[in-house]
């Protein structure tokens, strides 16, 4: 179907409210929808006016489109490997009229230095494939398997090109699985990346963590800040006054 902003919006999609500046995202429930990783990352970043963004794997590009509707950020750019993924993106991008302040580029991560530059950017979001190889349920549709699983890029990729593209004492914002942090953090001073806030995301009060939001500075002294824990649910379906607040409902 055509939308009144002249978007078109195919049968097997569908279009979901974001609760935030009115805008909207399209999504294929048969490929890959954002989940509250996302969203708990977007609440997590900080930008500040004038700065420039680029998310990583953007996906259908809910990230950037958040950013812009909670950040002073100048311009966000998404960068996607994925053809469908970024051309429906880059559908959400224009549904919004967001054109002047977003942009959606096709690419590899792993050669994301060479199309954008170093140092072109202060802030660098990604929400990366959390799972090694074949560790884990490995889903039938390559979409999603990409989105969960290191295929077609890994940590040391993502990393070593934040490294080049962030600006002297920029940013990198990352969610990921708590199990890799030991992991992440060696990797990540390795890159020069020295890690600076954390913060673990609790599905209950009493239950231990299942994923962590992570910043880190390009050149940064060492110096790494433990923020309280984040609670999704006060009780099974509720969520907490915090969680309720990220999603703007």
């Amino acid at each position: 179907m055509k939308t009144d902003t002249q978007v078109t919006i195919r049968s097997d999609e569908r279009l979901d409210e974001l609760h935030r500046n009115g805008y909207y995202i399209i999504q294929d429930p048969g490929r890959f929808c954002f989940g509250m990783d996302a969203v708990l990352l977007s609440g997590f970043v900080r930008v500040k006016a004038g700065e420039r963004v680029l998310d990583l794997g953007t996906g259908t590009g809910i990230i950037p489109i958040l950013l812009e509707a909670k950040t002073p950020g100048e311009h966000f750019t998404g960068l996607e490997i994925q053809p469908e993924s970024a051309e429906m993106a880059a559908r959400s991008v224009a549904y919004n009229r967001l054109q002047d302040k977003i942009d959606i580029v096709v690419g590899d991560i792993r050669e994301a230095s060479g199309i954008f530059g170093a140092s072109s950017f202060q802030v660098v979001t990604t929400n990366p494939p959390y799972m090694i190889g074949n560790h884990g349920l490995v889903s039938s549709c390559d979409a999603r398997m990409i989105a969960r699983h290191e295929i077609l890029c890994d940590l040391d990729d993502i990393l070593r090109e934040s490294a080049k593209l962030l600006a002297p004492g920029g940013r990198f914002y990352m969610v990921h699985r708590p199990f890799r942090l030991a992991e992440i953090f060696s990797k990540m001073i390795a890159c020069r990346i020295e890690p600076k806030r954390m913060r673990l995301v609790h599905p209950f009060a009493d239950r231990e963590p299942n994923m962590v939001l992570i910043e880190g500075c390009r050149g940064g002294n060492s110096r790494l800040s433990v923020e309280p824990p984040l609670i999704v649910f006060r009780e099974q379906g509720v969520y907490t006054e915090e969680i309720t607040e990220l999603y703007g409902y």
